[in-house]
This record gives C-alpha cells, sequence and structure tokens, in this order.
C-alpha cells in the first residue's frame, strides 16, 4: 500500500494542479455565460431580494463541464505514467474500467440534470434520472469489484455471524445511495450558496476520511480514487460558491445538485465506502426524514418551501402551508398533534367559513433553524446551515473511528 501511495505522488500533484486550473477557470467563466443564460430564458428571480433583477439560473451545468474536461485531462496520469513505471506488469484494466465508468455516471447525470433545469420535470422524475445514470456505476461494479458482503457489529454477531452476503440487495442499496445523494442535496435547498456550500463541506470532510484512511489503514486504490474525484470537485464548486454566496449572482439549478450527488456516490460506492459516505450526510438525512410527511403528500406540501422574505425587516421567516382540517387524513392529524406536542413545528388552528384552517410551519431543517433563532438574515442563515453540516462532519468521523472501533 505505501508502495502504491508513492506511485500515486504524480498523480495526486497533477490532480491538484488540474483542480486548480479548473477553479480559476470556472470562476472567470461563470459569470462570463451568465448573459447567455438569460438571453435563452434560463432565469428565475430570488424570492429573498426587493430586487426584481434576473438571476441566470442552471449555472451548475458551467461548473460540471469544466470539471468533466479537468477529468479527461487527468486520465493519463493514474494509468499510462503508472503502467509505464511498472516495466513488465499489465496495465490496470479493471480500474481504468471503474474509472470511466464513474466519469461516464458524472456525465449523464450533467445531461440529465440540465435537461430537469431546462424543462421543469416533474418530481417523479427526479427519482428515475439518477436511477439511470447510476446504471453505469452499478455495472461496473458487478463486473470489477463484486463484493457484496457487509460486516455484522460486535453485539448481534452471535445472531447473523461476522459477515452477511446481500448478493442483488447490495446493488439495490447501491443504486438508492446515489438517488438520495442527488435529491437530498435538492431537497435542503432555498437560500443562497447553501446547497453549493453544503456539498463543499461534505466533499472536504470525505478528502479528509480518505486521507486519514491512506495515513492510518490499508487503504490503497479505493481511497486514491475518490481523491482523483473530489479534489477537483472542490475546485469548480468553490468557484461556483463564490458567485452564488449571498448576495447570489447565479443559481446552481438542479444540475448542480445531480452533478455534486452522483459524484459523492461514485466515490462511495467504487471507493468501497457507502455507508461512511452516508454518515457524512447526517443533516440531509435529518432534514429528509423532517419532510418525510409533506414529501409523501400526508401533510399538504407547496411548490416551494423557501422561508419567507419580510421586504420591511429584510429577514427571513418560517414559510407555512395552509389547508383545511379536512384535507388531512387521520395519520395527517395525527403526525400533526405529534409536530405540535414536541414543538417540531409550528402549527396554528383558526376558524374559517368552510371549516377549520391549519396553518404549519414548512418541514425544513432550514425552517426547524429559523424556528429556535428566529427571524435571521439569509447571508447568517446560511452560516448557521454550513455550521451544522461542519458538525454533522465532525461527528461522523467520531462515529466512524473511536465509535466503531467498539462495534467492529
Amino acid at each position: 500500500m505505501a508502495n502504491e501511495v508513492g506511485n500515486a505522488a504524480g498523480p495526486l500533484a497533477c490532480n491538484l494542479l488540474l483542480s486548480f486550473l479548473a477553479f480559476l477557470i470556472a470562476k472567470r467563466l461563470i459569470p462570463s455565460m451568465s448573459s447567455h443564460f438569460i438571453r435563452a430564458k434560463l432565469f428565475g428571480r430570488d424570492l429573498n431580494k426587493t430586487s426584481n433583477d434576473p438571476v441566470p439560473e442552471g449555472l451548475g451545468v458551467v461548473c460540471g463541464t469544466v470539471y468533466l474536461v479537468a477529468m479527461f485531462a487527468f486520465i493519463p496520469f493514474p494509468f499510462l505514467f503508472a503502467w509505464l513505471q511498472s516495466g513488465p506488469h499489465p496495465f490496470p484494466h479493471e480500474q481504468f474500467v471503474v474509472f470511466l465508468s464513474a466519469l461516464l455516471s458524472i456525465c449523464c447525470m450533467i445531461l440529465l440534470g440540465f435537461g430537469d433545469d431546462v424543462l421543469d420535470l416533474p418530481w417523479r422524475h427526479r427519482l428515475i434520472l439518477p436511477t439511470v445514470a447510476s446504471l453505469p456505476l452499478l455495472m461496473a461494479y458487478l463486473v470489477t469489484i463484486q463484493r457484496t458482503i457487509i460486516v455484522v457489529p460486535l453485539p448481534l454477531r452471535f445472531l447473523l455471524g461476522n459477515n452477511i452476503d446481500l448478493g442483488l440487495l447490495y446493488y439495490i442499496y447501491m443504486g438508492m445511495l446515489a438517488v438520495f445523494c442527488t435529491n437530498s442535496i435538492n431537497i435542503l435547498a432555498g437560500i443562497n450558496g447553501v446547497e453549493c456550500g453544503q456539498s463543499v463541506v461534505i466533499a472536504a470532510s470525505v478528502v479528509i476520511f480518505n486521507i486519514m484512511e491512506l495515513i492510518f489503514q490499508e487503504a490503497g486504490w479505493f481511497h486514491l480514487f475518490s481523491l482523483y474525484f473530489l479534489i477537483p470537485f472542490l475546485g469548480v464548486s468553490l468557484a461556483l460558491l463564490h458567485h452564488n454566496w449571498y448576495p447570489s449572482a447565479v443559481f446552481v439549478g438542479d444540475t448542480f445538485c445531480y452533478f455534486a450527488g452522483m459524484t459523492f456516490a461514485v466515490v462511495g460506492i467504487l471507493g468501497h465506502f457507502g455507508k461512511t459516505l452516508l454518515l457524512f450526510f447526517l443533516p440531509q438525512i435529518v432534514n429528509f426524514l423532517y419532510s418525510v410527511p409533506q414529501l409523501f403528500k400526508i401533510i399538504p406540501c407547496p411548490r416551494h418551501r423557501l422561508p419567507k422574505f419580510h421586504p420591511e425587516s429584510g429577514l427571513l421567516h418560517m414559510s407555512y402551508s395552509q389547508f383545511k382540517s379536512n384535507d388531512l387524513s387521520r395519520i395527517g392529524h395525527i403526525l400533526l398533534h405529534i409536530l405540535s406536542t414536541f414543538h417540531l413545528a409550528d402549527v396554528q388552528r383558526g376558524k374559517g367559513e368552510d371549516g377549520t384552517e391549519i396553518r404549519v410551519s414548512n418541514l425544513t431543517l432550514i425552517n426547524f433553524v429559523i424556528k429556535i433563532v428566529g427571524p435571521i438574515r439569509e447571508d447568517k442563515l446560511t452560516k448557521c446551515m454550513l455550521a451544522i453540516q461542519i458538525l454533522g462532519s465532525a461527528a461522523a468521523l467520531f462515529i466512524r473511528y473511536p465509535l466503531a472501533w467498539t462495534f467492529y
């Protein structure tokens, strides 16, 4: 392993250089492309601002394109150079197939995500698109890695044994991981910088995890592979975050959320640390579970759940979903009672002309933070969300190392 890491010093240096160049190019290219997006009517209005100026939308496609060019330019470095230095050893075909299939999945996701931005596809398609884009990824795993065994935690080994072979279920789990990664970033959105910012924090956290594995564990190729993909991603994402930070000059669009989610799924699945990857998505998991009643229409869900902007104060307040009591099922009433009892949401009831009217704060982590801290400026709210993401990453590393060593 030490020899493999030593041989990767050159490719890693090239990767860092290409990532820096990708950052500079993306940072310069994004504002220059903004006018083209507005002319093509790919723009929106920032509902959290008093200005009605059009803001170009879907600039994640520029970020993704620069990333792909950087990765295509990088292809020779980890394979051809290592092969030439290894003398009589054969070319690493399996690793090459894994690398190209990962790029293919990311490329497909960028294309499909931009199609979503242009066509504004229904929500159900957001479950189908990542599934389709993940097929090259799963096929590469099937013909190369093939490992479907999971290690059983110590407290359960007397029941289940040391290992369990999940077989087909493992591939279903990996497909669901790709769908979750892409959509969880998209769900935790609505304020300037939060989609891009959370992706940068997750990527930086996984990079730290990969470096720790390379230093302290017998890791080898899998974590090098992850670094090769994540360092350029960090470069282009930081460039996009620069323009998407408050007050945002561009919107990242669904393209970036899909691109980021698929990049994380790629490194987690083909880097063979999918369960650890989920630990870095703790805020997204909490946000998803909290949003389930609205996502599955148990409680009525408006089209937009972003916070409510008050122009007089310039602060963001909680947004609400308003409906009639008769619109709720029995399960909906039970969930509403639980949310109200445990102060997980602001539930207001009043009498209308045709029955009881109910207002409930939208079930997003962003709204919940506003409930805790009160009305807040948008940039400060984004910083709060990124602080939560950083704390989540710290908790993930604690679970992965000190805590996991007691169970495995």
